[in-house]
């Protein structure tokens, strides 16, 4: 602590006066001041960076454990703790930036039928193209509100299907239920959950699922938290990409859209629902592979 001392006021105070006073020698200082820096050192300056870098990667939204994960992936940091890691990130004043509380976006005061919560909250499914959640919210584009509707696959919290439109008609959730289909080719049984909005209560939405067998399910009324899954990610893709994004065009936004969810999400975004692997890469490791395409 003497010798940081020395160096740190050297440009302030007479460096012998300095040395005298702490009672230390200057060959001491100049031997310290030359000591070759410690491998541990280097590797901590190494994983202060890496941590650095991981985290305004995923724009402050991932805490201890899924850095960890990120960095035991990279054969220098493949023993490393999770204490080890959450040190560094609260030296370095990095903390996992939380999404708010849920916000209500869809209208459910309708009088279309409405189905029976048959998910409850069950959000583990042992294979593909069990269940599926959807949800929709909103995006300014220009001086307008655009919608955002996805579909997730609950086995691996993969985004089978996504629209945005700037319309909340019942065309756009039909839009991006038909992507997910011909996307992933699930059979009949597929069990599909929404909240109680009216898109998802049309007449259209339900002739669409019962032409292909698929079961409804329907958050209560007032209760997100049956939702849980789909809100979870509109959080996160708020607090990472919509809240810091300016967009003028439609088009504009769905490329951001796309890079967002197909690049990043589905193949980069960690899950502990996955063991701390992506969705395409946990269904690549469970030869689930060919259903992601």
């Amino acid at each position: 602590m003497r010798f940081k001392f020395v160096k740190s006021n050297r440009s302030t105070f007479p460096m012998k006066k300095m040395c005298q006073v702490l009672k230390v020698s200057m060959s001491g200082f100049y031997a310290w001041c030359n000591r070759p820096v410690s491998q541990r050192k280097r590797q901590n300056k190494l994983l202060r960076k890496r941590i650095t870098a991981i985290y305004n990667e995923h724009k402050g939204m991932i805490g201890s454990p899924m850095l960890t994960s990120e960095l035991r992936d990279e054969s220098l940091f493949q023993n490393i703790s999770q204490a080890r890691v959450a040190r560094h990130m609260c030296a370095l004043g990095l903390r996992c930036k939380y999404a708010k509380k849920f916000v209500p976006t869809t209208d459910s005061s309708h009088s279309e039928p409405v189905a029976p919560n048959l998910l409850d909250r069950n959000f583990t499914t042992p294979t593909p193209n069990t269940a599926w959640v959807t949800d929709i919210t909103y995006i300014k584009v220009g001086r307008k509100w655009h919608y955002l509707t996805v579909f997730i696959d609950l086995y691996s919290r993969i985004i089978v299907g996504w629209d945005l439109s700037d319309s909340l008609e019942r065309h756009s959730v039909i839009h991006a239920l038909k992507k997910a289909v011909a996307r992933r080719k699930p059979t009949s049984g597929l069990l599909i959950h929404s909240d109680r909005g009216v898109q998802y209560a049309s007449k259209d939405f339900r002739s669409y699922l019962k032409k292909h067998g698929y079961i409804q399910s329907m958050s209560r009324k007032g209760n997100c938290w049956d939702n849980a899954v789909a809100e979870s990610f509109f959080h996160t893709i708020k607090n990472q990409l919509i809240r810091h994004a300016k967009f003028k065009t439609k088009h504009e936004a769905e490329l951001a859209l796309f890079n967002y969810i197909e690049a990043y999400y589905n193949r980069r975004r960690r899950h502990s629902s996955n063991g701390w692997l992506s969705p395409v890469e946990y269904e690549y490791r469970n030869e689930q592979y060919d259903l992601v395409a």
